[in-house]
Formats: structure tokens, sequence, C-alpha cells
């Protein structure tokens, strides 16, 4: 049996349909800007007024200058250190800290879950933060980017959810077999949380690859900078930028060389997310109905 809609269902299903699409075109559209217009020939792009629905002209300039720099690679290389073994930081003591909050029968569970919670809500400052980091010897060093973010207590919470889940009689079949609390972690709260696991990936990569203000304050050596203060140099300094100084068209080179490098800088976690979007979406719900 086929079940008819009314014309205010239809209606209302058509109102939802263009609204989301009219949605995804603004917020794609500044993405395609800046790909178009690092794509567009300099003096074609000088003459253009108004919105960019495909580039002026074509030029692979901005991209061979931005592939050709050094600091580039050299930003990449400083981010995917502090990606991967930030990643293996995060979700080990996530993961921990996680299980740790579904073992009811610990002691001092419930002040330490209150600490936590206040974490949430209160900090001590930037100043106290920066003085922290310096006193324990990580300013200048990348690891200064990894150590005081160890932890997200929004994820950690989020983690033990969905640990929360997982049928407390598998705990106890395993103390039954003489596993201990590491057994119990890493042979069935993990593997029996890969969706969750995805979700903390996502978060925590995503973070790392845009962390910006922490490498600000804490990074001062350039061959210590991360992608994203690389971005920012090249956008702040673009009309000291190092291209040729005989091109008539200088100022459209630079703008497009700026373009270059955000979509240079964003294209790759861009390119990851779809492999990890079905576990997002799923560990997310998950998380959040079952405790």
């Amino acid at each position: 049996m086929v079940e008819r809609k009314t014309i205010g269902e239809r209606a209302f299903n058509l109102f939802n349909v263009l609204f989301l699409i009219l949605l995804s075109i603004i917020m794609l559209y500044p993405m395609l800007y800046e790909v178009f217009v690092s794509l567009s020939e300099p003096l074609a792009l000088f003459s253009h007024r108004g919105l960019m629905f495909a580039p002026q002209g074509f030029s692979s300039y901005a991209y061979e200058w931005v592939l050709q720099n050094n600091e580039v690679w050299t930003g990449y290389k400083n981010t995917i250190f502090v990606i991967v073994v930030g990643l293996v930081v995060n979700i080990s003591l996530t993961s921990l800290g996680a299980y740790f909050l579904t073992r009811n029968n610990v002691m001092w569970h419930k002040p330490i879950m209150i600490m936590i919670l206040i974490t949430m809500y209160f900090s001590g400052g930037m100043v106290p933060f920066f003085l922290t980091v310096k006193d324990l010897g990580l300013y200048d060093s990348l690891f200064a980017l990894i150590f005081p973010t160890a932890i997200s207590t929004y994820n950690m919470i989020l983690l033990r959810s969905y640990f929360s889940s997982i049928p407390e009689s598998l705990v106890e079949s395993v103390f039954i077999d003489g596993g201990g609390h590491f057994t119990i972690l890493f042979k069935i709260f993990i593997p029996l949380s890969l969706p969750a696991m995805a979700v903390m990936v996502l978060y925590y990569g995503v973070g790392h690859w845009n962390t910006y203000f922490n490498a600000l304050i804490f990074i001062k050596s350039k061959e210590k900078f991360t992608l994203q203060l690389v971005l920012r140099k090249m956008l702040i300094e673009g009309s000291n930028l190092d291209v040729d100084q005989q091109t008539a068209e200088y100022e459209q080179v630079v703008e497009s060389i700026k373009a270059a490098m955000v979509v240079v800088s964003t294209v790759p976690i861009l390119c990851i997310y779809p492999f990890l979007q079905k576990y997002f979406v799923g560990g997310i719900m998950i998380g959040s109905l079952k405790e």
C-alpha cells in the first residue's frame, strides 16, 4: 500500500529540499571561489568584478609556486607529525579516561567525574596556560601542540557514553577468565567501539590540522611552523612574497597564490572526511542515545 502525502506535506518537503540546496550553495561557493581564483590568469582576474562562477582564463602558476615552496612542505611535515603523534596520545588517554568513568565501583569515581566536568566550564586562562607550558620545557616545541590538549573532556564523555552501551556481562566474563582492566579495554571495549573511535579520530584529527592559536603563541622557529602558521604568514605577508617582480599583474599573482594556499591546506582534510562520515553519524547517534 502506497502512502499518499497531502499537499501540505509535499509543500513542506519541497521547501526543505530547496532550502538545503540553497544552504549548500552558500556554504560551498566560498571554497569554489578560492579554487577559481587560484586557477585564473592574473590579467583576467584583474579585470573581473563581482561573483565568479568559473576561472578567468587558466593558469597553474599559483599551484606551481605553492608546491615548490619549501615552507609549505615544512608546514605539511610538522602538521602530519602533530596529527600522527597527537592522535596516538589523544586516543590512548581518552580511551583510558572513558573506561575509568564507566567503572562506577572504583574509588572516588563521582568526585573525579565532577572535577572533569568543571574543566568544561572553567579554565585558568591564557597566561597561566602559557606559563605552565613554558615551565614544562615545551615552548617552541611541536609537543606543545600535543600534550596540553591531550584529552578533550567532551570527547571523553562522548566515548564514555558509547562504552557504557557495552553489556556488563562481557566485562564480567573477562574477569572470570582471569583477565584484567587492560584486557577489557583493548580486547573488548575498543574493538566494539570502532564507530566511536572513528569519531574521535575525526574530532582530534581536524583539531590538530586546524590548530592555529596554540601554534601561534608556542611556536617561534620557522622550521617548526605548522601548515596553518605558514598559511597565516602568506596571507599577512602577501605583498612580500617572492614571486616574479617583472610580472605586470603582481598583486593579482599574489591573490592567486593566496587562494592556492588556502586550497592546498584544505583539500587533504576534505578528502579524508567522506571515509569517516558513516562512522561519524553512527558513533554520534549511538553514543548519545545509549547510556
